[in-house]
């Protein structure tokens, strides 16, 4: 089971992947996972997208999909995996796509994480982290014991500036430009699902499982 998870930044698509990494035994693959993963052990593709990275420009599609498909070839893939963050634009997805095709291979589900714009900067505006541990916690749903004060260490919590509403806009905007368009090319292949993501953590994965287990 290829599984794609869609959904705007702060969607909740991350946590969804991981749960339903951890029900189907399948890993969850992020590229920037991969990307750190390769650096990290000085691979060929690695050195390569180092030396991108260390200019500040993006990895190019191709060498992207890549390294994907050299993680996805991997043993532990075997019974499938579920990608987070990739792809993001449409000519990612038809790199991917062709690659795919040329293994035999392809993408089973495409699962949308819908929620609204304004949902998201409420609910990343709430958001608040300890930048000495790294816990995070949020005013409403998960708050620190003691407010403005981190459980585990006792270090002041921040709202980071990726959450800061104005940069949240602006994340969206270019979710919107960029990734959005992947909705309609994974229905066009008959194969999207979508998810009110508004809902309650717990009831966005049921409805996942419940798509995935038809």
């Amino acid at each position: 089971m290829k599984i794609i998870m869609l959904g705007a930044p702060g969607a909740g698509k991350g946590t969804q992947a991981q749960m339903i990494a951890d029900k189907y035994n399948i890993p969850h693959i992020s590229t920037g996972d991969i990307f750190r993963a390769n650096i990290k052990n000085g691979t060929e593709l690695g050195k390569k997208a180092k030396e991108y990275m260390d200019k500040g420009l993006l990895v190019p599609d191709e060498l992207t999909v890549q390294l994907l498909l050299d993680r996805v070839a991997n043993e532990d893939c075997k019974n499938g995996y579920v990608l987070d963050g990739f792809p993001r634009t449409i000519p990612q997805a038809d790199v991917l796509d062709s690659e795919l095709t040329k293994l035999g291979d392809k993408v089973d589900y495409a699962v949308n994480v819908d929620v609204p714009d304004e949902n998201i900067v409420h609910r990343m505006s709430g958001r608040r982290a300890c930048l000495k541990c790294g816990a995070t916690y949020h005013i409403e749903h998960i708050p620190p014991k003691t407010e403005g004060i981190c459980d585990k260490c006792g270090s002041e919590l921040v709202l980071r500036d990726d959450d800061k509403p104005e940069t949240v806009q602006n994340r969206l905007a270019v979710y919107h430009e960029q990734t959005q368009p992947l909705i309609e090319y994974y229905d066009k292949k008959n194969i999207l699902k979508t998810v009110d993501g508004t809902k309650d953590m717990q009831e966005v994965f049921s409805d996942i499982v419940n798509i995935l287990n038809a």
